[in-house]
Parts: structure tokens; sequence; C-alpha cells
């Protein structure tokens, strides 16, 4: 899941000052003073924690998406999060998966994740669709690179389950106050979730799009509700995400942010191969395929979580050749010797792999 910062045309640092003044004197002070726990968590994301699952129900009319509420075995306040916030959830079966924090900020009391069944994926969703009530997990987070920003004016934008970073952050904006409007969109109503949830909210401010009924949302679909001057924020499919990215610039809004559920396309990319050292097989990566996607096609259980190169759970050691790093994770250190295998690629014809 790629987190992009804000874009915007440069502001010099006159700028930067004044509106950091602006902003403190006449909306931070203000909405520190309105109820909305902005507090972070104080405990390291890295520590594992123990939580059992106390609560499972469906939340699409299809059956295909479950909401998941954990606590703490002792029924203690869980560390503070914010809206745009995920979990690192380590399976039984070893897989490592990350899923959004979709509840309310404001309870400490628990932490909801949902999760859209995919038969024809790596298994995590199935192994989450198989927990019960009573089960424990470890979790690690939470973890933000996705982070909420309380913009004065903001369009949400949630494409299927890409609604769980957006649910919370619009909960966050209602109760701030802010100008705000929610665009949801969806193949039909049986396979979206969270719709009981949002009939609750302002229906002047939210509008459903159903690919079904209104064909594909293009470009003035998604963006036509956009605040000059205001904020987008978007998490769903990759082709939603890059109508939104493509047409940004006339939209007249001043900060974009995204999250992706599902790995990017791979862009001007070229054949090569890896080769496994501890047999010696060589893999072909064809050129719109990661090394990822070879790997996990001759060998199912390779680890893997975000396929966006920023959580480094994929991240293989480079014996022989020389990586194309694509990754926000590693450092220039780590580099030299390690690769992640979701996204980046190689500059010679083949890399031997410590595999």
């Amino acid at each position: 899941m790629k987190r992009v910062p804000p874009i915007g045309a440069p502001l010099d640092d006159r700028a930067i000052n004044l509106v950091a003044t602006v902003l403190d004197r006449f909306w931070l002070r203000p909405v520190s003073r309105s109820g909305y726990d902005g507090r972070r968590a104080v405990r390291a994301a890295d520590e594992p924690m123990t939580l059992v699952l106390a609560d499972r129900r469906t939340v699409a009319r299809d059956n295909d998406v479950v909401a998941l509420t954990f606590r703490a075995p002792d029924g203690g306040d869980l560390p503070a999060w914010q809206p745009g916030g995920h979990l690192d959830l380590h399976l039984p079966s070893g897989r490592r998966r990350q899923y959004s924090l979709c509840g309310d900020p404001q309870d400490r009391s628990r932490y909801r994740i949902a999760v859209r069944r995919i038969p024809a994926g790596g298994g995590g969703s199935l192994e989450m669709h198989a927990l019960s009530v009573g089960d424990t997990v470890t979790v690690r987070g939470p973890r933000n690179g996705f982070p909420f920003v309380p913009y004065p004016r903001a369009l949400y934008i949630a494409g299927g389950i890409g609604i769980t970073p957006i649910l919370p952050m619009v909960l966050a904006a209602q109760r701030l106050g802010t100008d705000w409007h929610f665009v949801y969109c969806g193949r039909n109503a049986d396979t979206i979730p969270f719709l009981d949830e949002i009939a609750s909210w302002d229906p002047s401010r939210v509008t459903i799009r159903l690919d079904e009924e209104h064909g594909v949302p293009g470009a003035d679909d998604l963006l036509g509700r956009t605040p000059a001057r205001g904020a987008v924020y978007v998490c769903g499919p990759p082709p939603m995400i890059e109508t939104v990215r493509r047409n940004f610039d006339r939209s007249g809004a001043a900060a974009l942010h995204f999250e992706r559920f599902g790995a990017p396309p791979v862009r001007d990319g070229k054949p090569f191969e890896i080769e496994l050292a501890s047999s010696g097989q060589v893999l072909g990566v064809a050129a719109d395929e990661t090394l990822l996607d070879a790997l996990v096609r001759q060998r199912p259980d390779t680890a893997y979580s975000c396929r966006q190169g920023f959580c480094g759970t994929c991240r293989v050691r480079v014996l022989h050749g020389t990586p194309e790093h694509r990754d926000s994770r590693l450092t220039d250190t780590e580099r030299e010797t390690s690769m992640l295998a979701c996204v980046s690629r190689s500059v010679t014809s083949r890399l031997v792999l410590d595999l």
C-alpha cells in the first residue's frame, strides 16, 4: 500500500511560517478543544501484542466482507491510533498481512478491521475469515503511513474495501465539524461494506456510485465534489487511484493523499531471471510481473504482505547481480545486500538470491 505526501505548489519559508501560524491560531487550537483525541501511541510499533477476537460479523450483503473486532486479553486500553492507521497481523500459518483500522479512534477498548474474502488470493483473507471469537492473534502496530490531516475542506473517495481507512477519517471530519463530502464506489450494493453505518451520515454529503447502475466512474464522477483549495483522500483499486491522480491537477484541490489496496502496476519493466542459490533453480520474471509474483508461483508459501515496497516482509538477500531498488523501506546500507521482492527489479540479466 503506497503512501504519498500532499501534492501542491512548493512554498518558501515565509509562506510556510505564515501557514503554520494561521493553522495554529485558527484551526489546531480549536481542534484541540473539540474532543478530538490526537494522541499517538507511545509504545514502539514493532513491539508485538497478543489480542483476542471479541466479535466478528459480516458487513456486506454478499457475506464476503467480515469485520473483526479485537480487544486486549485483560480488557485494558489499547495503544492510541489515528485515522489511516493499520495493524500488522501475524497469522498462525506464518503469513503476515496488513489491515487498516476502521473503527472509532476515540474508542481505546478495541481495534476493528475488515477483510474481504479473496478465494484466489494468497490465503491470508481465507485465514482471517476462519478466525473464531476467542482466538488470539499476534499484532504489531498501529502504524500510519496514510495520515489524516484535519483540513477544513476535504473530499474522501473510497472504492469497495478501500473504505476501511477512509471510514475513521470521515468520522473524525464529522466530529471536527469540517466541510466534507464522501464518494463511495463499488460493483453493486451487495459487495460494498458498511452501508448500514453510512446510512446514518448526512445524505447530502454522501454520493454512492454503483458500477452496475451508473457505469464505471470517470474523473468527473470522482472529483466533481472536490472543494477549492481543499484536500482529496482516496483509497481503492488501482484504476480508481490512477484516474484521480491523472486528473487531480484540474480539480482545484491543493493536496492529494492516497493509499492503494493491491499491488501497483509494473512500469517500465524489463524481463530478467532469478536463481535460487539453495537449489540452482532459475525462474523467469516477465516484464509486466514482479519478482514476488515469480517466487509465489514456484513457492506459494513465500512471505509477503503489503506488495507496495514499504513493509519489508518480502526482503531477500542478494548474493550476485545488481538490483534495481524501487522500495521505500530499505536504507542505502541494506540495499547493498538485500532487496524487496514485491517492487524491486534487476539491472543485470540475472540475480542470485539467498533462497
